[in-house]
């Protein structure tokens, strides 16, 4: 059993703080979901090749060259970074063109650089 601890120093109840946190907390599910984008977020290539695509919507052709790596790994990793729903895809004939899903995706990375560069 918990109890709860009051203060008459700070009026702090602990029970109470115990309380909101376990309501405002997510379920596993969403914290599970959280962790895995930002394992996304673990791999250098695919930060640059979101970098790439801050600048324009490119086909995998371009970002491979931009990058200096080939057509097979860029194709790799952008699977991952459609799968976490970080970019999107359109088809023009044959050739498909990639872009950021949403203006969330160069939040979340605009954001990480501010910490690092604190």
């Amino acid at each position: 059993m918990t109890e709860t601890v009051t203060t008459p120093e700070t009026g702090f109840d602990s029970q109470a703080l115990r309380n909101r946190v376990l309501s405002e907390m997510p379920d596993e599910e969403r914290l599970y979901d959280l962790a895995e984008l930002f394992k996304v977020f673990g791999d250098t290539t695919r930060i640059r090749i979101l970098y790439v695509l801050f600048e324009a919507e490119m086909c995998v052709c371009d970002i491979a060259e931009i990058l200096n790596m080939t057509q097979s790994a860029i194709s790799h990793q952008l699977r991952v970074l459609k799968q976490a729903r970080l970019v999107r895809n359109r088809r023009d004939g044959k050739q498909i063109y990639y872009s950021l899903a949403d203006d969330h995706v160069r939040t979340i990375i605009g954001q990480g650089m501010d910490h690092i560069e604190e």
